[in-house]
């Protein structure tokens, strides 16, 4: 049978094993935390807290997320105000454990997902057909098997205006007046996509669009340039334009859903978040803002066709 590896090592040794030279050995243990003990004027290496050392130096270590009970469950993806609600409650019921999310748009989340940045992405991407949502985009953006998908809420979105609507804005076609300035979100949203979508179906360039560029990560702060009057509309969801008492022009009850990946569906975390859309205190969170509704909320979604 061959060796087993010595328990320590000398400083010669673990200077062959970082190829360094053996004074540089010597820097490492007081500069670096490299672990040693001296025992009679030497110094001498437990071989398994080198290894660990070495590892805790590696940059651009592919991390898992963590799936225990008392793990932080990320989320990633498009930004919506009940699914900020929900992750509160999550956090307030769940002491044990953390759920944290990141706002990077549909198609940010999507890409996230694929990396394994987050357990739990959320999207509304529409299809051309503006009947299905989602799987098309998940097909191109997803390497090796595609998520579980299960809807979140269906919403109203809209253009947000200002209360009185002074501008008379009355669909996307006015957003062209000479007079009128919006504030967009950024690239990638599912919002963005349906208004260039919209858009194109009235035959109306971007360009033409005054303050088409400038971008907003949140339905909030699009919201909130109304309110303060630095814009006069903006692509958002209705509870955004309730809760800020603004006034709101519905384009399309979308599908907002949940993508989970298949070997991470049955974590206790991810359990637990779905589990809430089937609780009460959700339902109630809800019913507190105008425009969403929860008659698919927690349940799986296929492909229709």
């Amino acid at each position: 049978m061959p060796d087993s590896p010595r328990t320590f090592l000398s400083t010669r040794e673990v200077a062959e094993l970082l190829d360094v030279n053996e004074k540089v050995v010597y820097s490492l243990i007081s500069e670096k935390g490299l672990p040693a003990c001296k025992v009679t004027g030497k110094w001498i290496f437990p071989r398994h807290l080198v290894e660990k050392w070495i590892e805790s130096h590696v940059i651009n270590y592919p991390r898992q997320p963590a799936t225990g009970s008392g793990a932080v469950l990320v989320l990633a993806g498009s930004n919506d105000l009940l699914l900020e609600r929900t992750i509160a409650l999550y956090n307030s019921v769940y002491e044990d454990s953390l759920a944290v999310f990141g706002s990077t748009g549909s198609l940010g989340g999507l890409r996230a997902l694929n990396k394994r940045q987050c357990q739990i992405a959320t999207a509304h991407l529409m299809h051309s057909d503006e009947e299905e949502y989602n799987f098309a985009y998940l097909e191109e953006a997803i390497d090796g098997p595609l998520p579980a998908v299960v809807n979140f809420c269906f919403r109203e979105q809209g253009i947000i205006v200002a209360r009185g609507n002074p501008k008379k804005i009355k669909n996307v076609s006015s957003l062209s007046g000479k007079n009128v300035k919006i504030a967009n979100r950024q690239k990638g949203t599912g919002t963005r996509l349906l208004l260039e979508h919209e858009l194109k179906k009235a035959g109306l360039d971007p360009a033409r669009i005054n303050g088409f560029v400038s971008e907003f990560p949140t339905h909030l702060s699009v919201g909130l340039e109304i309110l303060s009057g630095r814009a006069d509309a903006a692509p958002g969801i209705k509870a955004i334009a309730s809760l800020l008492g603004l006034e709101f022009i519905p384009l399309k009850k979308e599908r907002y859903d949940l993508l989970v990946p298949k070997d991470l569906f049955f974590d206790k975390p991810i359990q637990r978040f779905l589990g809430l859309l089937q609780d009460k205190a959700f339902k109630e969170l809800a019913g507190t803002f105008e425009g969403y509704d929860l008659s698919m909320s927690g349940k799986m979604v296929f492909r229709s066709s």
